[in-house]
């Protein structure tokens, strides 16, 4: 059978399995299966098993995931992020769009100590979403705000997704940590800008509140800085560490895990039964995405034995394009998929695909693969499938609309393809700070 036909076969098998509901992981691996039996070629899988036991579980790097997941869980316990909102609640409560400011600020914050989707939407859905409702913001620039911000935490470093794009590229975790952090930063503070225009022009969607507790402007700022001061640490211990090129990627998580058990024994926190909790979270989060991982890899193992993954690739050199415009269409492919599919899957199956035909053109590797990963910070926001509405669709009260989230997500969607313009036209937001600590 022509590689064309299986590439096809394999292709349609995935998007059916996927619109059929089944797990992405065993939707990847029974396509796998399934291919080799359309190509005739069943003996196919035992070289698939052998490149999953080399490539995957002998990959010391991933072992960075679930320490960073563990990282995420204490922090979250510690109870830090609590009490810096509302510091920061309280000091910005008398300016007008405060409360998503301070849900902007603290995200990127804790998107810079967690990476974790998941538990920073659901940490600050919990914490200002009612609140934010109860003083009269708008229904949609609140879940806007909450669910965008939450997700910078898969570009800002310590980055899960980065971790796993250096796993399955030429490049380092510590370039793509220092390649992500400019445009990291700033998409959080275009969302500051955002939030700050809407105030300005629409105040009846972010008002002004008269804080409900009498406590100093001073006092309150020594209050935040105190508690900013585990975080930074954190931070510091992580980033630090990896960047000045004293640890490892797989080192400096384990650092972050030690530093935040710490934090949440120095302020009592830690309990046996949250402990436990936490250990618990991080086995079925890590095995989740180990499936994932697992599944791609006997996926784009049988599409690359088979002829798929060459054909594929043919099919692109065959377009003949300029650099700029091929680029252009793989960024709107990652755009769209991400519509269908979590970034794990979209990473996995896209890199085998492109990363060779990039590194034909005179193209700064490293600057198109962070360029991606701020286009996929939409597949978390686009719907049907954007894990972000999920997450504060369940915990959001019943009188916030699923369109309210939908259309609250749509401005920073926008924001986004900004920022991916913004990276594009200007590389040196992406390349200039790994030039400056790793060039000599």
């Amino acid at each position: 059978m022509a590689p064309e036909i299986i590439a096809l076969c394999m292709f349609g098998l995935l998007l059916l399995g996927l619109f059929m509901g089944h797990p992405l992981a065993f939707v990847l691996g029974g396509t796998a299966v399934l291919g080799t039996l359309i190509a005739g070629k069943p003996m196919v899988l035992g070289i698939v098993i052998n490149r999953i036991f080399g490539d995957v579980l002998s990959n010391f790097t991933l072992i960075a995931i679930p320490l960073f997941i563990l990282m995420a869980r204490f922090l979250s316990d510690s109870g830090v992020t609590d009490k810096m909102f509302e510091s920061l609640r309280l000091l910005m409560s008398n300016v007008r769009g405060g409360l998503a400011l301070a849900v902007v600020f603290i995200s990127i914050l804790l998107a810079a100590t967690t990476g974790i989707i998941g538990a920073s939407i659901t940490v600050m859905g919990v914490m200002a979403l009612r609140p934010m409702l109860q003083y009269g913001y708008s229904p949609t620039l609140t879940t806007g705000v909450i669910a965008a911000s939450g997700c910078l935490g898969i570009l800002i470093p310590p980055s899960i997704m980065l971790i796993l794009m250096a796993s399955y590229s030429p490049l380092s975790v510590g370039e793509l940590f220092a390649g992500a952090m400019v445009p990291g930063i700033l998409l959080g503070l275009l969302y500051a800008v955002w939030v700050v225009v809407v105030a300005i022009v629409r105040p009846s969607m972010a008002p002004a509140v008269e804080p409900d507790e009498k406590i100093s402007k001073p006092a309150l700022a020594r209050m935040l800085v105190i508690e900013a001061v585990p975080p930074l640490v954190l931070i510091l211990g992580i980033l630090g560490s990896l960047l000045a090129g004293i640890a490892t990627a797989t080192e400096a998580s384990a650092i972050g895990a030690a530093l935040a058990l710490g934090i949440v024994i120095l302020r009592g926190k830690f309990n046996w039964k949250s402990f436990y909790g936490a250990m618990l979270e991080t086995g079925r989060t890590s095995a989740m995405v180990l499936f994932i991982v697992v599944g791609a890899t006997a996926f784009t193992g049988v599409f690359n034995i088979t002829g798929g993954l060459r054909a594929t690739q043919d099919i692109i050199r065959g377009l003949e394009m300029e650099p700029w415009l091929l680029i252009t269409i793989m960024m709107f492919i990652v755009f769209i998929l991400g519509a269908f599919l979590d970034w794990t899957g979209i990473v996995l199956l896209s890199f085998p695909i492109f990363l060779p035909i990039v590194q034909e053109m005179d193209v700064n590797l490293l600057w198109f693969v962070v360029l991606m990963s701020v286009v996929l910070q939409t597949s978390f926001l686009t719907p049907p499938f954007g894990y972000a509405l999920f997450y504060l669709r369940a915990i959001a009260p019943a009188t916030v609309k699923t369109t309210h989230i939908i259309v609250g997500v749509l401005p920073f969607i926008g924001l986004i393809l900004m920022m991916c313009m913004a990276v594009a036209l200007f590389p040196q937001l992406i390349t200039w700070l790994p030039e400056t600590l790793y060039t000599k």
